[in-house]
């Protein structure tokens, strides 16, 4: 569903911060990609599915601090597939067995791997509000 949301935007669209925001479009996208890797896969002690780069550049307090090229924007669509059916698949697998209790910014302390989930589409559900608001803008 996210990638139908930037569907048809230009690199140059893609890369605009417009006025009041800190981030773009595809910042907004690979954000989600690092914190479902963060939330689902690191907080259960399993290996993450992007890279370090794209996890320092993208976790959160971070903001857009230079553009994306489009093989980075290839890059992080293409995670954004293959990290939701890996994760899909990981759970038909009982893979998520262990959990480090996490305290969220947003309040909510994490308990469980059921836990991680849940807020993770929360958090993406925010993103998506943003991602809708920015593309009025670019």
């Amino acid at each position: 569903m996210v990638s139908k949301l930037i569907q048809g935007f230009t690199l140059e669209q893609l890369n605009k911060v417009p006025e009041g925001f800190k981030n773009n479009l595809i910042w907004n996208v690979a954000h989600i990609v690092v914190t479902q890797q963060l939330l689902v896969y690191k907080l259960a002690g399993l290996p993450v599915m992007v890279s370090d780069e794209l996890i320092e550049k993208y976790k959160k307090g971070t903001k857009t601090e230079q553009e994306a090229s489009q093989e980075e924007v290839d890059e992080i669509l293409t995670l954004l597939h293959t990290t939701i059916a890996q994760t899909e698949k990981d759970i038909e697998n009982n893979l998520f067995q262990n959990f480090t209790e996490y305290p969220t910014s947003t309040g909510f302390v994490l308990k469980t791997n059921q836990d991680s989930m849940e807020f993770n589409n929360f958090h993406e559900g925010i993103h998506i509000g943003v991602i809708l608001a920015i593309r009025k803008l670019v």
